[in-house]
């Protein structure tokens, strides 16, 4: 009989100053993987929880009393003395200057452009998902009465700081769509944006767009990543969501959370239904989608996800 692999229950915190830096510390001497870079933090004890665990680990690793704490992912690694299930908070306020109490190494890094090496192989995913944004603003030209009027929302919206764009329009003729994704492209790349296209594969190599997004139809038909920089799905189940975890995706869309005029017939989950659903956790970041406007960031996150994605309310003035 095969015994059942143990998996060890670890907290780890990922600190965020305001500019998006985040915080790593090297191993310890004596321990394994001594001087690999890593999140800080440790074992659950029996009876915590995970949020009591991550607040006494740092608090008994780096001196700091931590103040705000989101649940954001959860990685299953396997090294080769343990299996270890990393629950991941980010934490956006906290108590005290972080110090060695354990004779560590610290460095706050930016997004993408980490500069520590060698780093602990499980929080791979962790790094692609930091770099994310928190919103995405999903295409809409049906709000507007000409695509020149959706694009000068779109410029407004660049403005004000949209770093990640879905091109979904697919009611528009092959030759038009391609027209409207140059457009698109053009004014988000000149503001430092990122824009992935919605099915079409095609259309997005056309285009030299950043990456697909795959309908829940078309994950689900998925055997492998699709080639491209950035990948992510539309999903609505724990099916669909474990399925994007599989292929290894960058994101998912999950919704629809609240009532929406795009799907009106479609029951909504609610946020105790999305907190649910990404209870059992995902190493990947997750988008509530449906009926939200950027006002709603705080409340996604304290149930889970990492950010928002809108169709209306991304273009709203």
């Amino acid at each position: 009989m095969v015994e059942p692999v143990k998996v060890v229950e670890v907290v780890a915190g990922v600190l965020l100053r305001p500019n998006g830096e985040f915080f790593l510390s090297s191993r310890p001497p004596g321990k394994v993987y001594q001087g690999y870079w890593e999140f800080p933090g440790g074992k659950i004890e029996p009876g915590e929880t995970p949020q009591q665990a991550l607040v006494r680990e740092l608090r008994e690793e780096l001196g700091i009393e931590v103040k705000s704490a989101y649940p954001w992912l959860v990685q299953v690694f396997t090294y080769p003395h343990a299996t270890v299930r990393l629950q991941f908070f980010q934490i956006t306020e906290w108590d005290g200057e972080p110090h060695p109490h354990e004779g560590q190494q610290f460095s706050w890094q930016q997004p993408g452009a980490t500069e520590v090496s060698p780093i602990l192989p499980a929080n791979t995913p962790i790094l692609r998902g930091l770099a994310l944004p928190r919103v995405m603003g999903i295409t809409h030209l049906a709000c507007e009465p000409s695509p020149e009027r959706f694009l000068a929302r779109l410029q407004a919206a660049l403005d004000k700081g949209l770093q990640l764009v879905q091109l979904r329009e697919r009611h528009l003729p092959p030759a038009q769509l391609a027209e409207f994704g140059r457009e698109v492209m053009a004014r988000c790349h000149a503001a430092g944006a990122r824009v992935v296209v919605n099915a079409n594969a095609e259309l997005a190599r056309q285009i030299g767009a950043d990456g697909l997004h795959l309908p829940a139809a078309d994950l689900l038909a998925c055997s492998a990543r699709p080639d491209f920089a950035l990948v992510g799905a539309s999903c609505h189940n724990t099916n669909e969501l474990a399925q994007a975890a599989r292929l290894e995706l960058d994101y998912a869309l999950l919704g629809p959370v609240l009532p929406t005029r795009t799907h009106p017939d479609a029951s909504p989950l609610g946020w105790g239904g999305l907190q649910q659903l990404l209870a059992d956790g995902f190493a990947l970041p997750v988008f509530a989608l449906g009926g939200l406007s950027a006002g709603d960031l705080a409340v996604a996150r304290a149930n889970g996800a990492h950010g928002v994605a809108l169709m209306r309310a991304a273009w709203r003035e």
